[in-house]
């Protein structure tokens, strides 16, 4: 059974290999790209959060002189879209819009911009506290999927695999 298995993945990576394809993060990948990009964050909360996840995505090497600036806007929206019967909102829709930009340090040239997006929704409790932490956890939750949808861009953009 193990060799079979063994069989199986070893004709898999051949077959995928004869198609042309190859890993973003495989060997001559993207990663020294991705860690020579500069992030810069935009004001409040939810800057900071993007700015911390998008640091994270990309592995920041701080000890890499940077190749490129991100920059970035963020839009925010929350919308009731549960009510319980006397009529108070007990669940609720956040809208994240990031539009960002991507500069080269040396000359300060565009090269690379886009709008990504994300919606989360969250329960809001009677409790002050805990609507506030509901609230946070979701703008939590929407950075680290716009930052992911960023680096998967950037990603893609850096192998050569997206228009420019």
């Amino acid at each position: 059974m193990k060799r079979l298995l063994a069989a199986a993945a070893l004709l898999s990576t051949l077959a995928l290999s004869a198609c042309g394809f190859t890993p973003l993060y495989g060997q001559h990948g993207v990663t020294g790209g991705l860690g020579a990009i500069e992030v810069v964050a935009a004001d409040g909360r939810a800057g900071y959060l993007l700015r911390e996840q998008l640091d994270d995505a990309l592995a920041r090497d701080p000890n890499v002189l940077a190749s490129h600036r991100l920059t970035y806007k963020v839009e925010e929206k929350r919308f009731a879209r549960g009510v319980r019967v006397d009529n108070v909102a007990n669940r609720y829709e956040l809208n994240m819009k990031v539009e960002w930009k991507l500069t080269d340090t040396t000359t300060g040239s565009e090269v690379r911009k886009g709008v990504a997006t994300a919606v989360v929704t969250y329960d809001s409790a009677d409790q002050p506290y805990a609507a506030i932490a509901a609230q946070q956890d979701g703008q939590e939750r929407a950075a680290a999927e716009v930052a992911r949808k960023i680096q998967l861009d950037l990603a893609a953009w850096l192998a050569g695999k997206a228009p420019a």
